[in-house]
C-alpha cells in the first residue's frame, strides 16, 4: 500500500482509522497498522515529562514501555503516579540511561523532555536506532546541534516533532496561510512576547551531587565542572551550558509562531541582534529575565521579540503574537483573531478559514505520523524546528557578545529601524517606570548585529570569528556531538 500523502490524509479524517503498513525506512518496523500499539520510552520525568506521561495515557493504543531519568527519587515518584493510574500490574520499566531503551527494537518513539542540552543528542541516537522522536522545545541547544538533528531525520527517515504545540492549532495555521497567500495586507513584522513573572534564584554553593542523582548522566554532553543545587531541578533554564534563558524556554512558542508567519520561502534571518539585561535579582542566573530582540529576513520581513520576566504591581502577562501589516494594520490573538485598520483604534473581528494540520492534537498528531510513517504529518517537524530555534539562538548569542552601556532610550542601536526603536521604547519606559530601574548607573547589554548566512549557517562580517565560536558548545568526551555529516 502507498502512503498517503499530507495533502490526502488531512482531507480526510478516516485516515486516522485506516489501516497502514509501515515500510521503505529505517524507523521501527513493529507497527504495522494505524491501530497498532506504539511503545514510548519518555526521557526526563521531574517536570514537563509529567505531561508527557499523560499525553501519551491520554492516546490509544499507546504503552508507556519506559521510564527516564537519572535522578532515582524522581524516578521513583513518577513511576509510583503511573502504577496509581494502570490496571493490574505496571509493566513499564524504570531506568537512568536513555540508550538502554534506545537499543531496545521493541520501541517505536522516544519522548525527551530533559534539561535543554540532551535535547539534540537524544534526538540523534534516537534517529540512528530508527526511533521516532518527540522532542521537547528547544529542539536544539545551539545552532550546530539543530543542524545535525535535521540532517539525522533527512538520514534516517524518522518522525522528528517538536514540541510547539500551536503547530496543532488551526486557528494559527488559518492566519498564517491567509497572510502567505495574499489574502490579507503583506506581513512586515511578526512580534512574539515572552513576559511571565518569575524571580531570582539566588546562589547555592558547589556541593557534591546528591547520592539519588547521576551526575554524569544528567550533565551528559554538558561541560559543567562543579554541581550545586540550582542546576537540578529547574534553574538550569537560567544558564548558558545547560539552558537558553526564557527567550528559547517559554519563548520557543512564540518565536516559532513568529517565524511560522515569515514568507514560505525564507529560511534564516540575514542579521539578528539584541539588548537586554538580568536586572533586579542579584542572583546566580546568566541568562537575561530582560530582552529585546530583532531578526531580519531576506525579504525585508522582521521578527521582533520581547522577554520580561520583572515582577512589579501592574505586571502584564503577554505570552502572544502580534503581526503588523505593511498597511498599517495590526492582528492581535491566538486562534481567533482581530485586526485593527490603519486610522482606527477599534479592533474588528477577523473571520478566517481554519488552516491544515495533522488532526489529533499534538500527541494525536505524532502518533498519526508515526503509524504513518510520515514525517511530514508532524505538526511541527525537525526542520520547522530547526528555523525557529535558529532565530531564537541568534538573538542569545548577540546578547552574549554585547557590551554594557548607559540605561536609557537610547540604549538600542537599531540605526534607521523605526519599528524596532518604538517597540523598545515601550520596553524600556515599562522597566524604568514600571519595575522602577534608575537610568543613573543601571547599564542594559547592548549586543552586536551579528550577520549570518543561511545557507552555511556561519556567520560573516563583523564580529564573525567570537559569534562562530558560539554555534556549538564543548561535549564532554563519552557523550561526543556527531557534525552534521557524520550523524
Amino acid at each position: 500500500m502507498s502512503h498517503p500523502t499530507r495533502r490526502s490524509f488531512l482531507q480526510t479524517s478516516s485516515a486516522l482509522g485506516a489501516s497502514l503498513l509501515l515500510t521503505g525506512t529505517r524507523a521501527s518496523g513493529n507497527i504495522k497498522g494505524a491501530n497498532d500499539r506504539v511503545r514510548i520510552a519518555v526521557a526526563g520525568v521531574n517536570g514537563r515529562g509529567r505531561a508527557h506521561i499523560d499525553g501519551w495515557r491520554s492516546q490509544k493504543n499507546v504503552e508507556i514501555a519506559y521510564l527516564v531519568d537519572p535522578d532515582k527519587n524522581v524516578l521513583a515518584n513518577r513511576m509510583r503516579e503511573l502504577q496509581e493510574k494502570t490496571e493490574g500490574p505496571l509493566k513499564c520499566k524504570a531506568i537512568a540511561d536513555i540508550r538502554e531503551a534506545i537499543d531496545d527494537p521493541s520501541i517505536d518513539a522516544i519522548s525527551i523532555a530533559t534539561p535543554n542540552h540532551w535535547h539534540s543528542l537524544m534526538t540523534i541516537w534516537g534517529a540512528q536506532a530508527g526511533k521516532h522522536v518527540y522532542v521537547e522545545k528547544p529542539m536544539s541547544h545551539d545552532i550546530t546541534e539543530g543542524r545535525a538533528v535535521l540532517e539525522a531525520q533527512k538520514k534516517y527517515g524518522v518522525v522528528i516533532q517538536h514540541g510547539t504545540q500551536r503547530r496543532s492549532d488551526r486557528g494559527v495555521a488559518g492566519l498564517h496561510e491567509a497572510l502567505q497567500a495574499g489574502n490579507l495586507p503583506r506581513l512586515k513584522v511578526a512580534y512574539g512576547y515572552c513576559c511571565k513573572p518569575r524571580g531570582g534564584i539566588g546562589h547555592q554553593q558547589v556541593t557534591s551531587p546528591p547520592a539519588n542523582l547521576d551526575w554524569n548522566l544528567w550533565k551528559g554532553p554538558a561541560v559543567i565542572d562543579d554541581y550545586h543545587k540550582n542546576f537540578v531541578h529547574y534553574n538550569w533554564h537560567w544558564f548558558w551550558k545547560t539552558g537558553n534563558g526564557d527567550l528559547n524556554n517559554q519563548g520557543t512558542h512564540q518565536l516559532d509562531v513568529a517565524r511560522w508567519a515569515i514568507d514560505t520561502d525564507q529560511t534564516h534571518p540575514v542579521r539578528a541582534m539584541a539588548i537586554g539585561g538580568r536586572f533586579q535579582w542579584k542572583d546566580q542566573g546568566e541568562t537575561p529575565n530582560t530582552m529585546f530582540g530583532i531578526a531580519e529576513y531576506p525579504n525585508g520581513q522582521q521578527v521582533l521579540f520581547n522577554v520580561r520576566n520583572v515582577n512589579y504591581e501592574g505586571y502584564r502577562h503577554q505570552v502572544c503574537n502580534e503581526y503588523y501589516l505593511e498597511d498599517g494594520s495590526k492582528i492581535t490573538g491566538e486562534g481567533k483573531y482581530k485586526i485593527t485598520r490603519p486610522g482606527s483604534d477599534v479592533a474588528e473581528d477577523l473571520p478566517l478559514p481554519t488552516g491544515k494540520v495533522t488532526p489529533g492534537g499534538h500527541w494525536g498528531s505524532f502518533l498519526a505520523a508515526v503509524r504513518n510513517n510520515d514525517p511530514q504529518l508532524a505538526n511541527g517537524n525537525a526542520a520547522d524546528a530547526h528555523y525557529g530555534c535558529v532565530m531564537g539562538h541568534l538573538m542569545n548569542n548577540s546578547y552574549r557578545l554585547g557590551e554594557k552601556v548607559p540605561f536609557n532610550a537610547k540604549g538600542g542601536r537599531f540605526g534607521d529601524n523605526a519599528d524596532a526603536a518604538q517597540h523598545f521604547l515601550k520596553l524600556h519606559e515599562i522597566m524604568r517606570d514600571g519595575v522602577g530601574l534608575p537610568e543613573d548607573g543601571t547599564e542594559y547589554i547592548v549586543g552586536p548585529w551579528l550577520s549570518f548566512d543561511s545557507k552555511t549557517e556561519r556567520h560573516t562580517g563583523d564580529h564573525a570569528e567570537r559569534a562562530n565560536a558560539l554555534l556549538k558548545d564543548d561535549s564532554n568526551k563519552n557523550f561526543r556531538f556527531p557534525a552534521a555529516g557524520q550523524v
